[in-house]
C-alpha cells in the first residue's frame, strides 16, 4: 500500500512536466495524453522494482521516449495533415513557436527526443543518454543532425531564430 501511495504522490507531482515532455515528443495532446498514461501504466507496474523512487521520473521519460518511437514505427501512424506554415516573416515569438514546432514534428523520433530532451527540457548530456539508454557520443551526433536539418529549412537571415527558441 505504501509503494502505491508513493507512486501516486509522484504521478501527481510530476504529471504536468512529463505530459509537457510526451507533447513535445508526438506533436498532439490527445496523444500526449494517451501516451503519458501508458508510461505511467508500466511505471506502476514495475514501481516495485525500482531502486530508488528518486529515478522513477528518468525511468517514465525513458519509458516515454521509447513507447513514442514504437508508435512511430508502427505502421499505422500518420502525422496530420497540415498547412505550411511559411518559414518567413517569424514576426512574433508565438508564430515562431508554431513553426518550430511543426519542423520538430518532421524530425525522426531519436532526433526529436534529444532535441526536447536537450533544449526544451534542459538536461544535462549524460542525462538525455540515460533516458534515451545511448551513450552520450550518440545524443551528440542525433543532436547535430537534427538541429542541422532544421537550420537547412532556415534562409540565411533566420538561423538565428533556432537560437533564438531553442537554444
Amino acid at each position: 500500500m505504501e509503494s502505491a501511495l508513493e507512486f501516486e504522490a509522484f504521478a501527481v507531482a510530476r504529471q504536468g512536466v512529463l505530459f509537457r515532455y510526451a507533447y513535445l515528443l508526438v506533436g498532439d495532446r490527445g496523444y500526449a495524453e494517451d501516451l503519458l498514461q501508458e508510461a505511467l501504466t508500466k511505471t506502476f507496474t514495475r514501481w516495485h522494482r525500482l531502486r530508488d523512487s528518486a529515478n522513477a521520473e528518468a525511468y517514465t521519460r525513458r519509458v516515454i521516449t521509447n513507447t513514442a518511437i514504437n508508435w512511430f514505427r508502427r505502421k499505422g501512424w500518420s502525422e496530420k495533415p497540415r498547412d505550411d506554415i511559411p518559414p518567413l516573416p517569424h514576426t512574433d515569438d508565438t508564430t515562431t513557436r508554431m513553426w518550430l514546432r511543426a519542423e520538430l514534428r518532421k524530425l525522426p523520433p531519436r532526433q526529436r527526443a534529444v532535441l526536447v530532451l536537450r533544449y526544451f527540457e534542459d538536461l544535462s548530456l549524460a542525462d538525455t543518454a540515460r533516458i534515451l539508454g545511448c551513450t552520450e557520443g550518440t545524443v551528440k551526433s542525433q543532436g547535430a543532425r537534427a538541429l542541422a536539418r532544421l537550420r537547412a529549412t532556415l534562409g540565411p537571415d533566420e538561423t538565428l531564430i533556432i537560437e533564438k527558441v531553442v537554444l
